[in-house]
Order: structure tokens, then C-alpha cells, then sequence
């Protein structure tokens, strides 16, 4: 009877543990990172050792929102770069939907399918720190693109946001000659938008003659956020002569609330280089004027590039790069690519 119950239980035994391993891959299997190497075990050993030839084989990239044109850019940029290196280099870009939860789970994914290279525009720059510190101690070379992250990563690739703050509204103080007064429309209180804001006070500091009328409403960086608070601007201030939008989408809705006021007297400068903005900047009826463009697909270039020495065991000289902006008017226009 002993001996009878002994190989009962070891037989329970032995489903219970095919249960549990199944249960594992399964989970593995999440939609936001396909991979061959699910059931890889994520251990620090084994993961450092994962890529120990130097070759980059594997990226995976968490971005905002891939209905966003930007997003899209860098999402190319990063698949150019790529084949740029080998053709049987595997990109896999994921949505985060702006969701921190949503971009925590795509790079602990990454991580346990083995992901050589992680880029990320990251979406809290606080709250996305442990999912990045558990895949750099899993050996996971990681880079974030265009926002900031409160972590450790092997380098942060971003556009120069001061100089586009500059150039935008030292544009602006050209075009008025130094007299004017002139509108910010600021935004959510991320590291690009506050340096934005710090470049432009710094240009129109030289000229004297310039006057802000408003520079903290948040437009959001929205259409519907610029055109609300342009629109109660346009209500509180009767005269004004220009308006530095901290990116193109706020500053096509300030656009529409002029149509809307039907007032004409001024112009608008944003940041970005979106095709809205270039869109805007057509339309001679409009007041959109000039817009300092990033170059998004650059920056994911970049990253990969950058991702792809680290891998080789070359690290960055300056992990923090800045990718220069450089402004686009209705004048040069035509010869502006895009995105």
C-alpha cells in the first residue's frame, strides 16, 4: 500500500509541475512583444550572456501612440537603421497609448524574450524607472528617445529643446523688430516643453522692446487645448503680435481660434515640424508662419545606432545627445522634407 501511494503522489506530482510550465510559456506569449524566445528564463546570468557574440539581432521600441505622425517617424527611423546594420535584424514596435502600466508590461516583455537593444519614449519618466532597471540588470541595453527618464540607461537621445525655444521665438523677435507683444502657449510641465519655454524667454530677453502678456496657461499640447486658451487670450487681450506655441498641435488649435475671433493681427510659431504644421503654414489665409522642426526618425536612428555600439561594447563618449532642430518658415518651406 505504501509503495502504491508513494507512486500516486509522484505522479500528481509530475502534472502539477507540466501544469505550472505551461502556465509560464503561456504567459510569456503576450501580444505586445513578439518573440521565438519565450521561454527563455530571465535570470541575470543567462540574460548577459544572451548576446555574448556582439551581434544585434533584436530591438524592441515602446512609443506613445502610433496613430501620432511622430511616433510613426521614429518607428521608421529605427526600422532604416536597422536594416542599415544586417537584414535579419528583427524591429518590433508597440503602442503604449500614452498608459504607464501598458509600457511597463511591453519592456518587462523585451526583457524576458531576450531583446538585444530597448528603446523607449517613455511616458512617466519616474514610474517607468523599474521596468528599466530590471531590464538593464537583465543585461538589456536600453535607450530612451525624446522624453527623459529618471533611470539608468545606456543613453538618452533627445531634440535639442532649448535651441528650438531659441530659434522660434528669435525668429518671432526678428519679425516684429523688437516691439510687440506676444502670447506663450505653454504646456504639460515635461522636461521638452519647460526647456522649450526657458529658450524662447532666453531670445526674447534681447529684445527690450517685446512684451509677454501670458506665458503659463497650459494648452495641453493639444489642438483643443490651444484653440481653449487661445481662444480666452484672444477675449482677455485685444492686440497681439505674435504667438510661440510649445508644439505645432497647440498651435494649429490657436490657429483656429483666431479664424474662429476672426482676428488676424498676429502670427504663430510652434515646435515640431508636424505635417499639420507644414499643412498650416500653406494656407496663405492662415497665421501659422514658422515652425522649428524636429527630426523624430533622425533621433530613432540614432538610438538604434547608438544601442547597436553599446552592444559591441562601445559606450557612448556623452550618453545624453542632443539632435539639432532647425526652423522651418513659409519661405524655405518647399525644401523641407517632413516627416
Amino acid at each position: 500500500m505504501n509503495m502504491k501511494r508513494m507512486a500516486i503522489a509522484i505522479s500528481i506530482l509530475g502534472l502539477v509541475s507540466g501544469t505550472v510550465v505551461g502556465c509560464t510559456n503561456g504567459a510569456s506569449k503576450d501580444n505586445t512583444a513578439t518573440t521565438e524566445t519565450n521561454t527563455a528564463i530571465n535570470t541575470s546570468a543567462q540574460s548577459k550572456a544572451s548576446n555574448e557574440n556582439g551581434k544585434l539581432k533584436t530591438i524592441g521600441v515602446s512609443l506613445g501612440d502610433l496613430g501620432n505622425p511622430f511616433y510613426v517617424a521614429v518607428q521608421k527611423g529605427a526600422e532604416r537603421q536597422a536594416k542599415k546594420i544586417g537584414s535579419n535584424v528583427r524591429v518590433n514596435t508597440v503602442s503604449s497609448a500614452f498608459d504607464l502600466n501598458q509600457q511597463t508590461n511591453q519592456i518587462e516583455n523585451f526583457t524576458a524574450a531576450n531583446t538585444d537593444l530597448i528603446i523607449l519614449s517613455a511616458v512617466d519618466k519616474k514610474g517607468v524607472k523599474p521596468a528599466i532597471d530590471q531590464a538593464r540588470q537583465a543585461g538589456r541595453v536600453v535607450v530612451a528617445v525624446d522624453s527623459a527618464v529618471d533611470a539608468d540607461v545606456d543613453a538618452m537621445i533627445s531634440s535639442n529643446n532649448t535651441q528650438a525655444g531659441e530659434i522660434a521665438c528669435k525668429y518671432i523677435g526678428d519679425r516684429l523688430k523688437g516691439q510687440g507683444n506676444v502670447v506663450i502657449l505653454n504646456g504639460t510641465q515635461m522636461d521638452s516643453i519647460v526647456q522649450r519655454v526657458q529658450g524662447c524667454m532666453t531670445s526674447l530677453s534681447k529684445y527690450p522692446g517685446i512684451k509677454i502678456l501670458s506665458k503659463d496657461q497650459n494648452a495641453e499640447g493639444t489642438r483643443d487645448g490651444g484653440l481653449r486658451v487661445m481662444t480666452d487670450l484672444l477675449t482677455t487681450f485685444p492686440k497681439i503680435d505674435a504667438v510661440f506655441a510649445t508644439n505645432d498641435q497647440s498651435g494649429v488649435g490657436a490657429d483656429l481660434a483666431a479664424r474662429q475671433a476672426r482676428r488676424k493681427e498676429f502670427f504663430i510659431v510652434g515646435v515640431d515640424g508636424s505635417p499639420d504644421a507644414t499643412k498650416a503654414m500653406e494656407d496663405k489665409d492662415g497665421l501659422f508662419a514658422a515652425t522649428a522642426a524636429q527630426n523624430p526618425a533622425g533621433m530613432a536612428e540614432k538610438a538604434v545606432q547608438v544601442g547597436n555600439d553599446v552592444i559591441q561594447g562601445k559606450k557612448p563618449s556623452n550618453p545624453n545627445i542632443l539632435v539639432p532642430v532647425k526652423l522651418v518658415t513659409r519661405e524655405n518651406l518647399s525644401s523641407y522634407q517632413g516627416w
